[in-house]
């Protein structure tokens, strides 16, 4: 059996653009919050100072604009955007594109020039301060001279971790957090963050049902979440039977296929896969088998766990994971067995189509766990005639 590395970058280039150079302003002044040398290091929450009021949530929202750009493109790194101001004026912006290239305070000060000096410079993350395949970005902002750094919130990343913050205090920047903005810095890197603290990736579980609860197959209502997930698992019945799912939105890259194969067949079939494409794909399997088209990797594994799985794809680079549950199957589904007892899905989204399907036997979501559970932070929207539903595990 032919194999080949896992494919794990497969991105279109993305260009950063400049933010605007337009005033940013708001006629709520939004306090901020000073952080000494060591308050992050400590755990300690930062309040902020009496009087110190500005619009700093404002940009920082700018920030997370411009990081959302390159969602789906940045793993293993996370998303994030900058923009430089001086004089209430936004007078340089970027955003990380994808791993490997500079990352958004080098994009946003290249835009600035040389007004970067003694401007404040707003960030979603803390600048890294160590050499990976980038040089530190508090040297960027050192050596730009710019007077004072507003983050959005501290990085989970040990290597990081407040460090960033304490490097550019240390060259007598003024450096402070955003505490109003800091949820909604977490939510952008929601899939990073547990990645960082958990060792797993952020796993979702999607699928689609009628009126009356029967599982769908709606290829199309999964084209904008594929956009944002580095990878799908699907079961090896689905890839066997079905199209594998696609996103088919503007810029978007296509994820990691992977494919659950279970029980004592030797073949798989992916009839949908081409051979060219095979570094997209790997099969997770309890025994071994033959797979077309040749050139898919294949992965023996000694236990069918969804925590074991998600631990290897967090540890191949892999933040995000959609789990596509779209048919009836008992190996599948036997994955997803305690997930929210085992906190292994962080989020789960359900399309409602106005369909009332042909029931063939009880539901098929018979799982999750043996107590039923609220989901938190609970939305809905409808799209293109259909609801969709997601909430927090």
């Amino acid at each position: 059996m032919a194999s080949s590395p896992v494919s794990l970058s497969r991105r279109h280039h993305l260009t950063p653009r400049p933010a605007a150079s337009a005033s940013a302003s708001t006629s709520t002044s939004l306090r901020r919050s000073r952080l000494p040398v060591g308050c992050a290091a400590a755990g300690l929450r930062c309040q902020a100072q009496a009087g110190d009021m500005d619009d700093d949530g404002v940009y920082i929202r700018r920030c997370v604009e411009l990081a959302r750009k390159a969602a789906g493109h940045t793993s293993p790194n996370p998303m994030v955007g900058c923009v430089v101001v001086r004089g209430g004026r936004v007078v340089g912006g970027g955003f990380h594109p994808e791993a490997g290239q500079p990352h958004a305070e080098v994009f946003a000060l290249r835009d600035a020039g040389d007004l970067a000096e003694n401007a404040t410079a707003y960030v979603s993350l803390e600048p890294c301060n160590h050499y990976g395949r980038t040089p530190p970005c508090t040297e960027a902002l050192i050596n730009a001279k710019v007077k004072d750094v507003v983050v959005g919130m501290t990085d989970p990343n040990p290597i990081v971790a407040s460090k960033g913050i304490e490097r550019l205090q240390s060259a007598g920047i003024d450096v402070r957090v955003c505490m109003e903005e800091e949820a909604l810095c977490r939510k952008l890197n929601e899939a990073y963050i547990h990645r960082m603290l958990a060792g797993k990736a952020f796993a979702t579980l999607r699928t689609t049902l009628s009126m009356n609860g029967v599982v769908l197959i709606n290829p199309e209502g999964i084209t904008q979440l594929l956009k944002e997930y580095d990878g799908v698992i699907i079961s090896g019945i689905l890839a066997n039977k079905s199209t594998l799912p696609t996103s088919h939105e503007a810029g978007a890259k296509q994820p990691l296929y992977i494919i659950i194969a279970q029980g004592e067949n030797s073949q798989l079939k992916i009839p949908f896969l081409k051979e060219e494409c095979a570094s997209e794909a790997v099969v997770l399997t309890d025994s071994p088998v033959t797979v077309k088209p040749p050139g898919v990797e294949v992965l023996v594994l000694d236990r069918m766990s969804l925590e074991f799985i998600l631990e290897i794809l967090a540890q191949r680079g892999l933040c995000s994971v959609l789990v596509d549950f779209r048919e009836a199957g008992g190996e599948f589904a036997s994955l997803l067995k305690n997930f929210q007892e085992e906190k292994l899905v962080q989020k789960v989204v359900v399309e409602l189509l106005p369909i009332w399907a042909v029931s063939k036997g009880p539901g098929h979501l018979a799982f999750g766990g043996s107590q039923s559970f609220p989901l938190k932070d609970v939305e809905h929207k409808e799209v293109n005639g259909c609801m969709l539903l997601e909430g927090y595990v």
